[in-house]
């Protein structure tokens, strides 16, 4: 089948985990604070002020009136109490209006606060549905039901072993995708790829052919550039999805925020395809590809979603401190109770990091939510983390588990992100 505005599709080194666009985050501990009050006038000073102003009124007529005091009584005393006691007034009311002044001031001040608070909760709490998730990795063994890898994952299986790498070289410690016949990396890759759009297919199926849809490739490989990319295009050939695509210009998680800043009216779909193989250094690291679909909120009402993807947070610095805010802030996105939280993920994470994770769940706890460790278990999986971790708690989702909690980072991310999936909520 042709494959309609594909060869338009330019590939770009940048797609491969890019932070090209500058995102601007939330920050609701950025707004400013509510205006401070005035004070209000005090009532003894200002009766104090009055008690002067007439003892000085009288005090200038005994002074300076002399005997005519007591000849024309009415005609002096009455200015010398009335006009201090009108100055009085006089000021009493100016100070009155500075006060209501100063108080509208603030009230407007705080209006807007609190419409500038409103609409960052509102652009905050979107979310993105799961409409489809594919995820390959060593646990999943040709012919086996998809359910075992699950099972196999949170059973805390671990297929780390020391292997030749796949191309040949020093042995290390690593996992692998199950390769075909002949071993050849290139028919291994196509057969995964393949697997994968495959697993998105039925989907897409259901949608019209005209139905626009936004790519997002993130490749980790030492493959030549060349031999991948001829892999890919051949799989989309081969794949039988008749949309066509348009790539994303920013990647990982950042994608999921852009999207929701900027296109959460937009009638196109997310597709992502995630995958590291063969790995130039493949001490440590893990074989994995994930895919999966995304459709906006209000705009996607053909597919039945599997799980909603809530705004993701990242750390603004690497701290124990910043990722316990983001923690608890990705929280506030949806929102949920962190007892509710049932499963917990964490892939792409450096060694140095595991005690601000710590510190993370120590300071949010979250209930008696098993912890997955993904690198542990699979290996580091390079630009694929966060997907890898999104598709496993989407699909755990599917299962019937409530809402999950994910701790992900990669290497091209400067810090660590949370990200909360919960279920659909039918009404």
């Amino acid at each position: 089948m042709p494959d309609r505005g594909f060869e338009n599709f330019v590939f770009r080194k940048s797609l491969q985990c890019p932070r090209c666009l500058k995102i601007m985050p939330i920050r609701i501990d950025k707004i400013p604070s509510p205006a401070p009050r005035p004070d209000p006038p005090r009532a003894w000073l200002w009766f104090s002020l009055l008690i002067a102003s007439l003892l000085l009124g009288i005090g200038w007529i005994v002074l300076f009136g002399g005997h005519t005091t007591t000849q024309q009584p009415i005609e002096l005393w009455l200015p010398a109490i009335g006009i201090p006691f009108l100055g009085w007034c006089v000021l009493g009311f100016g100070r009155l209006l500075l006060h209501v002044g100063q108080h509208s001031v603030a009230d407007g001040w705080d209006e807007a606060r609190q419409k500038d608070m409103s609409r960052k909760y509102r652009q905050g709490r979107r979310y993105q549905q799961v409409l489809e998730a594919s995820l390959y990795t060593t646990l999943r063994v040709p012919g086996e039901p998809a359910t075992q890898q699950f099972d196999k994952l949170l059973g805390g299986v671990t297929p780390l072993r020391a292997q030749p790498a796949r191309q040949g070289g020093e042995i290390s410690r690593h996992t692998r995708l199950s390769s075909g016949i002949d071993g050849d990396p290139r028919r291994t890759l196509l057969r995964i790829l393949k697997s994968v759009l495959a697993d998105l297919a039925p989907a897409l199926v259901k949608l019209p052919d005209n139905q626009p849809l936004a790519l997002l490739l993130e490749v980790d490989t030492g493959l030549p550039e060349e031999q991948w990319r001829r892999v890919w295009r051949r799989a989309w050939r081969e794949s039988g999805i008749r949309q066509s695509s348009t790539p994303l210009e920013v990647g990982g998680l950042t994608a999921v925020e852009h999207w929701l800043d900027h296109r959460i009216q937009d009638q196109a779909l997310l597709l992502v395809v995630a995958l590291q193989f063969a790995p130039k250094l493949p001490a440590g690291t893990a074989e994995v590809a994930a895919g999966l679909l995304f459709g906006n909120q209000l705009t996607q009402t053909t597919l039945v979603p599997i799980a909603r993807l809530h705004r993701p947070e990242q750390e603004r610095k690497p701290t124990a401190d910043d990722l316990v805010y983001a923690t608890r802030q990705s929280l506030d996105w949806v929102p949920v109770d962190t007892n509710s939280i049932e499963q917990v993920w964490r892939v792409g994470i450096d060694s140095q990091r595991h005690g601000a994770i710590a510190s993370a769940l120590a300071g949010v706890p979250m209930g008696k939510a098993g912890v997955c460790n993904l690198d542990e278990s699979l290996g580091f999986p390079g630009c694929a983390s966060p997907w890898l971790a999104i598709a496993a708690a989407a699909k755990t989702i599917q299962r019937g588990i409530g809402p999950q909690f994910i701790f992900s980072g990669s290497v091209a991310d400067n810090g660590l992100w949370g990200t909360v999936l919960t279920p659909i909520v039918v009404n």
